[in-house]
This record gives structure tokens, sequence and C-alpha cells, in this order.
């Protein structure tokens, strides 16, 4: 009798709702194919209790609306979104979906995930990110999945990824993705190599760069004393000198071109000295440009006393100098055969002296005696 009664519950449910007549429902779990129906949201008319949810192939976003209905399926347990036009994973995504164990969101358009898109899912055992367009990842991004053991991040735009030694996973998919094998890979390098985790297809995961090398990652020649000595400060390389050796007599003085570190290397220094020489003579150039420019402003009588000429007045002794001068030139001299001896004679003679009211100018009387004797 009870299990007539929930044949006609389940019977009068797929008759009310028509959208989960694809479901399959047992007395364990409810999966529900909602595969290739050019949805754009999740529907609603979905049950409650649903354990296993196909929505592949279809054009769901994952908006807020669409994980507001997911965090309804408290009891699901498989999830698959791929092939669909997720774009963004936010914070929270999954959050309310505790029991959820497999996580398919391959083949989208993914290409930023976030810290804590994730959070929540305790449960969760595969994730695949595959065939998307993810090309970065945070190196706390998978930390909260605590039963996480199987990661899918093939063909992606990955170059490098930053993970943890106590990262724990026993198979992790990684090729198609153009890694750089620097040491920015030193990292997910020595995890994989001294982790039980199983890199798949190993032989397609190889290194783009540098020189195309064509190299799986797992054995790519990235050393780790290397990359310690390029993350080693600028100061300690200097220091490491002996102090003995600084304070010699015959010791050469520390120039960027003749300091060295312990390995030989040549430490470049930054060239502090002539970028503040270059600074100091351009601060000076513009303060005595402003400096003469405002000079000129405040005080024009001296600045036109320096581009302009200008008259003065003669003074007093100027004058008599001068009538000496003229007098000296003009005396008598010795008469020329066929001369008149008659001729006037011009003298100069101090009529006054200037003025304090006078103009300044010389004031010539040879011109009036020579009128008035012609006269």
């Amino acid at each position: 009798n009870m299990k007539l009664y929930w044949i006609v519950i389940w019977a009068g449910t797929l008759f009310l709702n028509p959208v989960t007549a694809d479901c399959n429902i047992t007395s364990q779990t409810v999966a529900c194919e909602e595969s290739g129906k050019n949805l754009f949201n999740i529907s609603l008319n979905l049950f409650r209790n649903i354990t296993k949810l196909s929505l592949k192939n279809n054009n769901i976003t994952l908006e807020d609306h669409d994980k507001e209905i997911l965090g309804r399926f408290i009891n699901l347990t498989e999830l698959h979104l791929n092939e669909n036009n997720i774009t963004v994973l936010n914070n929270n995504s999954f959050y309310n979906l505790k029991n959820l164990i497999t996580l398919d969101i391959s083949n989208n358009c993914i290409s930023t995930v976030h810290k804590a898109a994730f959070a929540g899912l305790k449960q969760l055992s595969v994730l695949n990110l595959s065939y998307n367009m993810i090309a970065q990842l945070d190196s706390d991004t998978f930390t909260s999945l605590e039963n996480l053991s199987v990661l899918n991040l093939q063909y992606n735009f990955l170059k490098y990824f930053h993970i943890k030694s106590s990262f724990r996973l026993i198979k992790i998919v990684l090729a198609g993705n153009p890694w750089i094998c620097s040491c920015d890979l030193l990292d997910l390098h020595i995890w994989l190599t001294t982790s039980n985790v199983t890199l798949e297809n190993e032989n397609n995961t190889r290194c783009t760069l540098p020189n195309m090398e064509k190299i799986s990652i797992k054995v790519a020649a990235i050393q780790p004393a290397d990359c310690k000595t390029e993350k080693t400060p600028l100061e300690n390389t200097v220091t490491s000198t002996p102090a003995v050796n600084l304070r010699s007599s015959d010791s050469t003085a520390l120039t960027p071109n003749n300091i060295t570190g312990n390995n030989g290397t040549r430490a470049e220094l930054p060239l502090v000295a002539k970028s503040w020489t270059f600074l100091a003579g351009v601060l000076g150039f513009v303060l005595g440009t402003t400096l003469l420019i405002f000079t000129a402003v405040k005080c024009p009588a001296w600045y036109h006393y320096l581009i302009s000429y200008r008259h003065r007045r003669l003074e007093e002794n100027d004058s008599e100098m001068l009538e000496q001068e003229f007098s000296a030139d003009m005396s008598p001299s010795p008469s020329v055969s066929g001369t008149s001896s008659e001729e006037p004679t011009a003298i100069f003679k101090k009529v006054h002296a200037f003025g304090d009211e006078e103009d300044g100018f010389i004031e010539d009387k040879y011109i009036d005696i020579y009128v008035n004797e012609e006269r």
C-alpha cells in the first residue's frame, strides 16, 4: 500500500509538472535530464529532493537568479552545467550544495574564478573546469575543498599556477595549457614531484616557454637554487661581501659595475646619485628662472636699467673739463702765408655753470660770437 501511495504521488507530480517528465525517480535518487532544451535559466519546476541534475548544452549564465534556485536543492550530489554560457564564477556560487560530490562546468566561457567561488562545497570530490578561458587562479581557490580528489584544468589559458604543498589530490589534469616553465611555476613543479598526485596526460602537459622546449612541466629544469637567488633582496646581495674586505685599504669602491653576489653574478644597483643630480639641476633651473621673472616684475626700474640705454646729466666738473678741451683745441696758431692776420679767433668761455633748473644741454656760444663779428 505504501508503495502504491508513493507511485500515485509521483505520477500526479509528473502530470502537473511536465517539465520534470525526463526525471528518473527511484527510491534513492531523483535524476533529472534537462539537457539541450535551450534554457536560459534553471527551471523552478523541479523536485526539491532532486539528487542528480544535468543542464548541459543550454544557455545558462549562472546569474544570481540561477544561484538562488540551485540553493534550494540541498540534496543535490551531482550537477552538470557543461556546454553553457557561464563566463564568471562569483563567490558562493554553490554555497548551499553541501552534499554535492561531482561538479562539471567544462566547455563554457569562464575567464574569471573568484577566490570563494566554491565555498561551502565540503563534500565535493570531482571538479571539472576544462575547456574554458581561465588564465589565472588564486592559490586559495581550492583550499576549502577538503575532500577534493580529482581536478581537471586542461585546455585553459594557464601559464602559472601557485599551489600550496598542503594541497591534497589523487589526480590532476593540466594538459593543453601554455605553461611557462620559469620560477613562477616552481611551486607547482615541486608539488608534482614530491606529492603522490597523478598527473594525467603528462606527455601533453608541456612547457611552451622558454625556447619552446616542449617538455613536461614535471621534469622541466627549474632549479630552486636559481629561483631563490632571483628572489634574494638586493641589500642582502650587497651585504654578503665580508666586512673585512670592505674596510681594507686596497678594496675598490662599491659601484654598480664591481658589486657581485656570492654566486659571482653581478648585482645591478640603481643609479640613485645620477637621478638625484639631474633632479637637483632641474629644480635649480626652475627656481632661478622663477626668481628672475619675479625680480623683473617687481623691480621694473632695475629691469629697464639693464636692458636700455639712459642719458645722464652732465655734472659741473664735467662741463668745465669739456670747455677746457675745446679752448685748447681752438687756441691761436702761427699764421700761414697768404692769410689775413685780422681773422677773428673763436674763444670758448665759460658763461655760466649749469643750474639745478637747467635741462642739462651745453649751450654753444661759438655760433653767436661768429655772427656778431661778421655784422
